[in-house]
């Protein structure tokens, strides 16, 4: 599958400005960084993103994450390694990723409130409208990852 667009070079601006709101988000808002991965691995896995499912299954593997607890991601609900606080994000993440379909319902912003501050509400959503954007330009574009030797 052949790249689209180098989105970078055609819009720098553009790119600039969505990489702000990515390290205000991975560096500046506070948010435990396992609830990131989660919610980045989740949104990808239903937005299809080879691109960032790549990146981010690294990226949660150098942070200490478990192969079970990353692979898991896509069945959540099958699984008892999530604990309650992860559930009510991952629901949140499948929520908003769909918001087409779902409506955000009240349900899923329900179940967060036991586990986050108003603050931590907010900036997790954000956070998932961000994964979001990068799976948009990810998959529209045809961003390819890179192909690691195989041993």
């Amino acid at each position: 599958m052949e790249p689209r667009l180098n989105y970078m070079t055609a819009a720098p601006d553009a790119f600039k400005a969505v990489l702000a709101l990515e390290e205000f988000v991975t560096q500046k808002s506070g948010l435990d960084h396992r609830l990131l991965h989660l919610l980045k691995l989740r949104a990808s896995h239903i937005n299809s993103c080879a691109f960032c499912i790549d990146m981010h299954v690294k990226e949660a593997r150098r942070a200490g994450l478990s192969e079970q607890w990353i692979a898991l991601v896509p069945v959540w609900r099958d699984t008892p390694i999530y604990d309650a606080r992860e559930r009510a994000l991952l629901a949140w993440t499948e929520a908003l990723t769909n918001v087409a379909q779902t409506g955000a319902p009240a349900a899923d912003f329900d179940g967060l409130k036991p586990h986050f501050s108003q603050d931590e509400i907010a900036k997790l959503t954000v956070a998932i409208g961000m994964i979001n954007v990068w799976n948009r330009i990810a998959v529209g574009f045809r961003t390819q990852h890179p192909v690691d030797p195989v041993n």
